[in-house]
């Protein structure tokens, strides 16, 4: 398992390809990863960037919020423990705003509890992820979120 969050083998997941793990189609889609965290930030650019996908980056759910509506990027990766607008917050506004609701969001956090996944759903997320999170896994919920 390549570990994303913990600086591990952060090796092309894709060998020789070039492109996401899904194929050419979604070799330039665009991903949006909220993230407070520089560290966090920069490993899921890298992995997602070495596998085709054009990254933007948000360190707050506000300035999420802001660049989701300007840049309309194919997935949102959205932490939830973020400063000014949290994670939940901020997807609920995302989902429910016309401009934006139909983007994907997939939540990445280490709020670990069965309520926080149910509750992060609600809000909107299409899918829950823990971290730590494999780079493969990383990969393949990007990509099923991108052919919803």
């Amino acid at each position: 398992m390549i570990n994303v969050s913990r600086g591990g083998d952060e090796a092309d997941p894709s060998p020789g390809t070039g492109s996401p793990a899904g194929g050419p189609e979604c070799a330039r889609a665009t991903v949006l990863i909220v993230d407070d965290s520089p560290t966090e930030s920069r490993i899921f650019s890298n992995v997602l960037s070495k596998a085709g996908y054009q990254v933007e980056t948000a360190t707050n759910g506000e300035q999420g919020i802001e660049m989701a509506r300007r840049l309309q990027p194919d997935v949102i990766l959205m932490d939830v423990i973020m400063p000014v607008l949290n994670g939940f917050q901020a997807t609920r506004m995302l989902h429910r705003d016309a401009a934006t609701a139909g983007i994907p969001i997939i939540m990445v956090t280490t709020k670990d509890q069965p309520t926080d996944r149910v509750w992060g759903m609600r809000q909107g997320a299409v899918d829950y992820l823990i971290k730590p999170v494999a780079a493969t896994e990383l990969l393949a919920r990007v990509q099923a979120a991108l052919q919803r």
